[in-house]
């Protein structure tokens, strides 16, 4: 007898009537105990956008590829399905400031982020975190050297592939990635920008905030596209200030906003509930 397996379905297509009760079905055919259900149809995308947490009987890819087949074909299904324990597999990339990084190396330690470390790209050499206990995640120094940027990034992009990485964290990686490399890795990479966007882009934006007199600060989550900054959102937040707190107060407070803002993103990411529609996302929490 087959072992029973726990199963995360993520599901969008056109929107039209029939969806749900369709995919419902063809799992409840293959003895699918439906656990969770979320769903979304945007009106203004026309849309339509499924999650589904259930048991059945263990398959592979092949195996549900056939049972899923008909609905797919009728309503023009994009679709992944994944055991629900099996972690994705993700690559840190940090630049001199490491508190997001050492944030989400503890949320993954205490079991919070379902994650397998594969590695840990920096621009600055290993003992720029001496404080910092790597737990046998392999660490990789890529700095821009003589030979440029494209240089770097080809041997980033090797790393990628050859760790089997799922999924690209940027946690506060202060390198801009090249238009080829974000379309290599679209929906598949994470920064976390330090302003509340779409305001505030580019660099230094607590100065930029300091400048115009803000009240409040905040930090974005949000998928690495081409375009600088801009794209599809996952996660914010904010903190109140006022007009005692200096560029460097700002600093220390998004700090705090930064790490919970990214490793909340991250946690929603590990767990299937970001998808991605068009310039924006539907996260079901």
């Amino acid at each position: 007898m087959s072992a029973v397996v726990d199963y995360l379905l993520t599901l969008s297509c056109p929107d039209r009537p029939g969806i749900v009760a369709a995919v419902t079905g063809a799992l409840a055919a293959a003895s699918g105990d439906i656990l969770e259900a979320q769903q979304f149809g945007d009106r203004e995308t026309g849309r339509f956008f499924l999650r589904i947490a259930f048991q059945a009987p263990e398959r592979d890819q092949a195996g549900w590829t056939q049972i899923l087949a008909t609905v797919t074909r009728r309503f023009e299904l994009q679709w992944a399905l994944r055991p629900r324990h099996a972690c994705r597999r993700v690559l840190l990339l940090v630049s001199k400031f490491d508190h997001c990084l050492a944030d989400l190396l503890y949320r993954w330690r205490i079991g919070e982020l379902a994650m397998e470390p594969v590695g840990i790209v920096s621009n600055h050499p290993r003992e720029t975190y001496p404080h910092l206990d790597f737990d046998g995640i392999p660490f990789h120094y890529l700095p821009v050297g003589v030979d440029g940027k494209a240089a770097q990034e080809a041997r980033l992009w090797q790393l990628i592939e050859s760790s089997g990485t799922e999924l690209v964290v940027l946690a506060r990686y202060m390198q801009i990635l090249s238009d080829e490399l974000a379309e290599k890795l679209q929906g598949r990479c994470i920064n976390i920008h330090h302003s509340f966007l779409p305001g505030f882009k580019g660099a230094r934006p607590y100065h930029q905030a300091h400048r115009r007199g803000v009240k409040l600060i905040g930090a974005t989550a949000h998928f690495v596209t081409a375009d600088l900054d801009e794209g599809p959102i996952i996660e914010q937040d904010i903190e109140r200030i006022t007009h005692l707190d200096t560029p460097e107060d700002m600093i220390r407070i998004g700090r705090d906003i930064e790490r919970r803002v990214l490793a909340r993103a991250l946690r929603l990411y590990l767990d299937d509930r970001v998808l991605i529609d068009g310039h924006k996302t539907v996260v079901f929490t």
